[in-house]
């Protein structure tokens, strides 16, 4: 098939641009500048290139079109955070292509009643991100005629590997808690660490894409979570990381309100958002009904994004 990719060079789009080549399919990577992905392989020189300004088309009401230009037998959209965005793509590209495919997230869901949370328990989305990602699931499968455009949505948890920085046990980015774990000293986690992370090496996404692609009878009109098999609780994760190293974890638990006092108020802001979600999801549904199965448990995943971050001498 000739698939469209919009945002293929960034983390997703790393691992399964390759692999949309590998499969034979004629590929096409829309994004705003040409730059490379996180990772090179060969198979990238197959790609096409074509440099489109997402947001200054939109505002001319043209980037559905231009993608519709370029006569994609499927469309893969990374990057579309806004309903009002999805809806000029989908209007261009109906009755044109024979699956479209966006990509959500776990945060769609928000509070959750039941863990680990299915696709189809009920959506109570916390911030605007997740507000904004189940306007446009539920948009793709409840309103557009699946006949006219086949869609599906892959809702991924905290992505990691090669290229990128995992969310840490403190639910943020302050990537100086791996180095004390790493050395023994003391880590603040909020409360008693036992909210939840769930991870996702960015490989196991993009085999959640193709598998998506590959089986258009089971996907279509639907969402799955692509997760690892289990989530992490933050003390567990912690724990497991400082044993990764060689030490032992020193941990110790406070209020939230004590651990803002420790950080910066954007990694305060991050902990918070992590906290509140404590995501724990279920990948039944996309093991049954595509096959899937992460290659990557979250610390195998967490691991391999350390490792690359250590060899790049950014930790």
């Amino acid at each position: 098939m000739k698939i469209v990719v919009i945002g293929g060079t960034g983390h997703i789009g790393t691992f399964l641009v390759p692999r949309l080549v590998a499969a034979g399919h004629d590929v096409t990577v829309v994004s705003r500048r040409r730059r490379d992905p996180y990772q090179t392989h060969d198979d990238w020189q197959q790609v096409a290139f074509v440099a489109l300004d997402r947001t200054e088309l939109e505002k001319q009401g043209k980037f559905g079109q231009a993608i519709a230009d370029l006569t994609p037998d499927a469309v893969i959209d990374l990057i579309s955070f806004e309903l009002d965005s999805t809806r000029q793509l989908t209007d261009a590209l109906a009755g044109r292509v024979r699956h479209f495919l966006h990509c959500g997230t776990i945060w769609v869901h928000g509070y959750n009643e039941l863990v680990p949370v299915n696709e189809s328990d009920p959506r109570y989305p916390i911030d605007a991100y997740g507000l904004r990602k189940a306007a446009i699931e539920t948009y793709l499968l409840q309103e557009v005629d699946q006949a006219d455009l086949p869609s599906t949505v892959i809702h991924p948890g905290h992505i990691v590997g090669p290229g990128w920085t995992p969310i840490t046990p403190a639910g943020n980015l302050d990537a100086r808690i791996f180095t004390k774990l790493a050395t023994g000293h003391e880590v603040l986690l909020p409360n008693q660490g036992l909210e939840t992370l769930h991870h996702v090496h960015a490989d196991d996404v993009a085999l959640g894409f193709m598998l998506a692609l590959d089986n258009p009878a089971a996907s279509i009109g639907e969402s799955f979570h692509i997760l690892s098999e289990r989530a992490m609780t933050w003390r567990g994760y912690a724990q497991a990381l400082a044993t990764w190293y060689g030490t032992s974890a020193n941990l110790r638990f406070v209020t939230f309100d004590e651990f803002k006092q420790t950080t910066s108020e954007e990694y305060a802001n991050q902990s918070w958002g992590h906290l509140l979600h404590s995501t724990n999801g279920s990948i039944t549904k996309a093991r049954q009904r595509l096959g899937f199965h992460p290659h990557y448990t979250s610390m195998e995943a967490i691991q391999e994004s350390l490792t690359w971050l250590k060899e790049q001498g950014r930790l």
